[in-house]
């Protein structure tokens, strides 16, 4: 792709974000009900390729249960409200109803509540009686002290996640954590991110991960891009790392999934993930929305209560309806925003492919006039895609 001149001495590439394409129609059709949106990561099957974000508002025991049961895999957040409370009922409830301008600090004080390692343990075990596949998550600064807790517990899948994680994090205070020489000595399959370019992309994936996170930035509480800079627009990003996925299985015959992390709101934008090259799709809010969730209608991310340098906030998503109607229906509305994966379904079944794989080699386009064409009764009335 050529370099863009920014000015004497600076170029770049252009990126995309999921609202300047449009997956393009193909030759074919097909009946949604012959759509297979299965995914297989490891040794586990899921019905959906979905992921639930490692968030407290979107995340509980209880709603990883339903997730699971809906055919998702949902991610515990290991240093969230849930290890460091026996019942962060109270919290939560506090949470939701902080005026704004106090939210992120009363929210810090809230989460320097110390770590309780017997909780890693015990919230594992409530996920795991209820037969589900279970996941969690820890920040690279934190696997080494808690992860031999997540194998006694009897967890499936330990994810790595901060805002960005690298192969190679350089520190003179201390000594770094060698993500390689840990996921190859590690009992448990690692899903390690974020990540936004080809090249930290490749190199994750060649510390042993049998899937990667893509997103830097894009969440809808995230304030990453504003607070640091830093981010790479998802279309781009998932694509970048899909053509790291192909480098690296010529390299070594072996395949890891590319998990595209944050940006999508509607089953539309599911579908381009996928269309970009993504395996499977991390959400969040989206989920925050649900009745069932611990949010209780807001939202907010891993870095929002950092202590020194908060990246995120305490969005309002609302309740748009139970966690079945939002991932797999039935939907009332006409915004995209429920059955998300009903969307996806009928996405691949319009453009003729019957499988996720499949779907990922679909034809794609830049599209600026994508969300508004024809649409300005619907953006005048608030309605559809407004």
């Amino acid at each position: 792709m050529a370099e863009i001149e920014i000015g004497i001495g600076k170029s770049g590439r252009q990126a995309y974000g999921f609202d300047d394409i449009a997956i393009v129609p193909s030759r074919r059709t097909r009946d949604p009900e012959d759509i297979d949106l299965s995914w297989e990561i490891d040794a586990y099957r899921f019905d959906l390729p979905l992921m639930a974000s490692a968030m407290d508002s979107a995340v509980s025991p209880a709603t990883a249960v339903e997730i699971g049961r809906l055919g998702g895999l949902a991610v515990l957040n290991l240093e969230g409200l849930w290890t460091r409370y026996e019942d962060p009922t109270p919290q939560l409830e506090e949470i939701a109803a902080l005026p704004a301008e106090k939210a992120t600090r009363r929210m810090q004080e809230i989460y320097q509540e110390p770590m309780k390692p017997e909780l890693i343990g015990r919230r594992i075990a409530e996920m795991r009686e209820a037969g589900i596949v279970t996941a969690a998550s820890l920040t690279p600064q934190r696997v080494e002290q808690y992860a031999g807790l997540t194998v006694e517990a009897g967890l499936h899948v330990l994810v790595i996640q901060g805002t960005v994680v690298s192969a190679e994090h350089v520190s003179s205070r201390e000594e770094p954590l060698n993500l390689k020489k840990f996921i190859r000595s590690f009992e448990l399959p690692v899903i390690v991110g974020g990540v936004a370019s080809y090249s930290t992309t490749l190199h994750l994936m060649r510390t042993g991960a049998v899937g990667v996170l893509v997103g830097v930035g894009p969440g809808a509480a995230c304030t990453t891009r504003g607070v640091l800079g830093i981010g790479v627009p998802q279309a781009t990003a998932i694509a970048d790392a899909a053509g790291a996925r192909m480098s690296y299985l010529d390299e070594s015959g072996r395949y890891v999934h590319v998990i595209a992390d944050g940006g999508m709101r509607r089953g539309g934008d599911i579908a381009k993930a996928i269309a970009c090259g993504a395996d499977a799709v991390m959400i969040g809010s989206p989920l925050a929305s649900a009745q069932e969730s611990p949010g209780r209608g807001v939202h907010w991310g891993m870095a929002t209560f950092h202590p020194t340098l908060p990246r995120g906030a305490r969005v309002e998503v609302g309740n748009l309806g139970t966690l079945e109607e939002i991932l797999v229906g039935p939907a009332y509305e006409n915004d995209g925003r429920r059955n998300l994966f009903g969307g996806l379904r009928v996405s691949m079944a319009t453009t003729g492919y019957e499988a996720i794989k499949d779907f990922q080699k679909a034809e794609v386009m830049i599209a600026p006039a994508l969300q508004t064409e024809g649409k300005a009764l619907q953006k005048a009335q608030r309605v559809g895609m407004a």
